[in-house]
């Protein structure tokens, strides 16, 4: 949008603008932060380093994300570079800030770059920013030698070359070969939507159908068995295997008037005549108790 270049052009000359420090200045700035929490220090040591996180932020403009994001991530990466520094250790905060800077903008643009997650492990983000370079560079070199390498020999040297596997070279390049496409896009000239094309995974109608008249002859089946019982036998059977929480032995007993024991007699004769009922239908008992 407009506005958001205006903004970028204000900042950036708000940065280019910005004091130079020399090494005494910035080292006593970043003790007076470190040691007395003085944010005015803070303020005017992440200011004068704020043209170094524009021109860190503008080398991944190629990515596509906006510039305005891509410098709000570089100047969080500034802002940790300041907390952390050590003035004793005779570093320059430039030299320090710069891989913080540059750390934050990756780790952003890949978080960025799909919907599908790229991965940020050291060897995905080394693939993630280097494979186009490395493949070209490579590609480069076999031409000049008269060789012309296949995708399988050149994804073994750029493996080799970046020091990582060829399951993450090979999935990286997956990863890069192009951008999200929306599953709404319209098939050309058949006026569907790519989305109609997914497989539905869950049961099809004739399944269903199918399911409901296999329930309904079995439930009747189990029916005609139960009736065969005596009332005893079909009580003691619907109140241990038929209920979500079936009845205990002495549960029972104590209702009926009889042993635990008595009760898983009656019980195991039970099974007996049901078995024999549904196995004239060729079905198992198991398949309902």
């Amino acid at each position: 949008m407009a506005l958001d270049g205006y903004i970028d052009q204000r900042v950036s000359r708000q940065a280019r603008a910005a004091e130079l420090l020399d090494a005494e200045t910035e080292a006593a700035l970043a003790r007076a932060w470190r040691e007395r929490g003085d944010e005015a220090a803070l303020h005017r040591l992440i200011t004068a380093y704020m043209r170094l996180a524009i021109s860190s932020a503008a080398k991944f403009r190629r990515y596509g994300a906006p510039m305005s994001d891509l410098t709000q991530e570089a100047a969080l990466g500034l802002m940790k570079a300041a907390e952390k520094f050590d003035p004793d250790r005779g570093v320059r905060f430039s030299t320090y800030a710069i891989w913080w800077i540059k750390a934050s903008v990756q780790d952003y643009v890949m978080r960025n770059w799909s919907m599908v997650r790229t991965g940020s492990t050291s060897g995905q983000k080394t693939l993630f920013f280097n494979l186009r370079r490395v493949q070209a560079k490579l590609a480069r070199a076999a031409a000049e030698a008269g060789l012309v390498l296949d995708p399988a020999q050149l994804r073994e040297k750029v493996a080799l070359d970046l020091g990582v596997t060829l399951a993450e070279v090979a999935m990286m390049e997956g990863r890069l070969s192009g951008g999200d496409a929306s599953l709404n896009l319209p098939l050309a000239e058949e006026g569907r939507e790519w989305i109609e094309l997914l497989e539905d995974e869950g049961p099809q109608a004739a399944d269903r159908v199918e399911a409901l008249r296999d329930g309904a002859v079995l439930r009747g089946w189990l029916a005609e068995a139960l009736a065969g019982l005596s009332p005893r036998e079909r009580h003691i059977v619907t109140e241990r295997r038929l209920r979500a929480e079936g009845r205990t032995l002495e549960s029972l007993g104590e209702e009926l008037g009889l042993s635990k024991e008595r009760v898983r007699q009656v019980e195991v004769a039970a099974h007996a005549k049901l078995r024999r009922t549904l196995e004239a239908h060729g079905v198992e008992l198991a398949q309902f108790l």
